[in-house]
C-alpha cells in the first residue's frame, strides 16, 4: 500500500520549478523587486518566514509591555515556536468552524490588554477576513502581524496580502511559489517600523557562513531534482516511509526544532529569487486557470467543500484546500492518496494546542489547561490537500476524484 509503481511523483504545493540560467552570478535586489511586486516600499530578506517572524515579534515586543501574541489554533507550528523564541506567550484561538481563520467570537474574547499583537493567517493561498480582524485587534490596541506565507501574489480586496497589517511575513521556502530553497520576507507599513524590524535584524541575526553555503547547496539540489522523474527518492521514499510507520507529523515536516536559526541569506541566493520573480506572475495566472477547472470539478462531489476566495479576494493555489465530511471518509480517502504519489496529503497534523512539544506553551497566559479549541481539532481531522501543481496530469486528478467520492 505505501508504494508508487508510476513514474512520476507530484509535488504537495504548485512551487515554482527554477531554471538553470536563473543560477548565473549576478547582482540583483531581491529587496527592492519583491517590494515592487507587493506594491510596498520596501522589503527586507531573512533566512525563513519563521525567522522573519521572531524579527518581528522581537521588535514590537522591545517597545511594549503587552507580552501576549494571538495565533489561530490551526497553523503552522512554527508560528507558535516563533513567538516562543522572541520571549513571548502565544494564545491558541479557536477557528471558525469549517475554517482555518479566526472566530471572531473567539477573538474578541482573546485580545485584552496583555495582547501585543494577533497574526492572521492566509493559508494555502486563501485570505483572512482582515478587516474584522484588523479591527478587534485595533480595538484591543494590538498590533496586526500578517502570517502570508503562503499569499504570496494574493490581494485581499486589491491589497496584497501580507501589506494591510502593521507588518507582513512572507515565505521564500522549498516548493513555495517563489524559493531561495529557504527564505522569508519582511514588510511594513510605517517607515518607523521599517527601520526598527531593519535594526532588529542586525542585532540578533548573526553572519553564519555555512547556514548559508548549505543552502546554496540545497538550492541548486532543488533546481536539479525538484521534477516529477526525481522526486520520488527525495520526497516520495521519505514520505512513504513516515507514512509506513504511522510518522504523521514527520510525513507533513511538522516535526521542527524548537530553536529557529537566524542567519544572513547571501547575495547569490537573493540574485536567484529576483531573477525567478519575473516568471511568478505568469506561473501563478497558469495554475490559477488549472484550480479554477479542478475546484469547480471537485465541487461537485456531494459532502465535501473546497476552500475558496471570499467576493473581492483573488488568492493563489499552491494546492487546494478540502473538508470531507467526517474524519473517518478523511481518513479513508488518504489510506490510498497519501502514499500514492498524487500530491495528496494533510496540511498540519493537529490543532496548535493538540502537539505534545507544543502543549505546555499554551497553559499559561491566563488560561487553565489546554485551551478549548474544537473548531480547530475538526479542521485537523477532516482537512486535505490536493497539489495545483501543473505536473498533476488530469487522468490522476480524476483518479483522486473518483477515490474522494467513493470516500464519501
Amino acid at each position: 500500500m505505501y508504494k508508487s509503481s508510476r513514474m512520476y511523483e507530484v509535488p504537495p504545493t504548485a512551487g515554482l520549478p527554477l531554471k538553470w540560467r536563473e543560477l548565473l552570478p549576478g547582482s540583483r535586489s531581491l529587496e527592492s523587486e519583491l517590494a515592487s511586486f507587493v506594491r510596498t516600499p520596501s522589503a527586507q530578506i531573512e533566512c525563513s518566514a519563521s525567522a522573519a517572524l521572531v524579527v518581528a515579534l522581537t521588535t514590537l515586543k522591545a517597545h511594549s509591555a503587552r507580552r501576549q501574541v494571538v495565533i489561530p489554533a490551526y497553523t503552522c507550528p512554527l508560528v507558535a515556536l516563533a513567538v516562543v523564541q522572541a520571549g513571548l506567550q502565544p494564545i491558541a484561538c479557536d477557528t471558525r468552524a469549517g475554517h482555518f481563520d479566526f472566530s471572531l467570537d473567539a477573538l474578541r474574547a482573546a485580545c485584552n490588554e496583555h495582547t501585543l499583537a494577533v497574526i492572521p493567517t492566509h493559508l494555502a493561498g486563501r485570505l483572512a477576513d482582515m478587516a474584522a480582524i484588523t479591527d478587534i485587534a485595533r480595538s484591543a490596541g494590538a498590533y496586526v502581524v500578517e502570517d502570508a506565507a503562503q499569499a504570496l501574489g494574493a490581494l485581499w480586496q486589491g491589497h496584497a496580502a501580507g501589506t494591510v497589517g502593521d507588518i507582513g511575513v512572507y515565505s521564500l521556502g522549498v516548493g513555495k511559489g517563489l524559493t531561495i530553497y529557504s527564505g522569508g520576507a519582511l514588510v511594513a507599513n510605517t517607515e518607523a517600523l521599517r527601520q526598527q524590524l531593519q535594526a532588529t535584524s542586525a542585532r540578533i541575526v548573526h553572519r553564519k557562513a555555512k547556514g548559508d553555503a548549505k543552502r546554496m547547496l540545497q538550492l541548486v539540489g532543488y533546481t536539479a531534482l525538484y521534477r516529477p522523474a526525481t522526486l520520488t527518492s527525495v520526497y516520495g521514499v521519505p514520505l512513504r516511509r513516515h507514512l509506513m510507520h504511522d510518522r504523521l507529523i514527520e510525513a507533513v515536516g511538522d516535526n521542527h526544532d524548537h530553536t529557529i536559526p537566524l542567519y544572513r541569506v547571501g547575495s547569490w541566493r537573493k540574485t536567484v529569487g529576483a531573477r525567478a520573480l519575473h516568471r511568478l506572475s505568469w506561473y501563478m495566472a497558469v495554475t490559477t486557470v488549472q484550480a479554477i477547472r479542478r475546484k469547480t470539478r471537485l465541487q461537485h462531489i456531494p459532502g465535501i467543500t473546497v476552500l475558496d476566495d471570499a467576493p473581492g479576494d483573488i488568492g493563489t493555489w499552491p494546492c487546494l484546500l478540502v473538508l470531507m465530511p467526517t474524519q473517518q471518509a478523511r481518513d479513508k480517502a488518504l489510506a490510498i492518496l497519501w502514499p500514492a504519489g498524487l500530491g495528496v496529503g494533510r496540511m498540519f497534523i493537529h490543532a496548535l494546542p493538540d502537539y505534545e512539544d507544543l502543549a505546555p506553551f499554551f497553559s499559561g497566559g491566563g488560561t487553565s489547561g489546554t485551551p478549548d479549541t474544537p473548531n480547530a481539532r475538526d479542521f485537523a481531522a477532516r482537512s486535505l490537500t490536493i497539489s495545483n501543481s501543473h505536473w498533476l496530469k488530469e487522468r490522476d486528478f480524476e483518479r483522486i476524484c473518483d477515490i474522494l467520492e467513493k470516500a464519501v
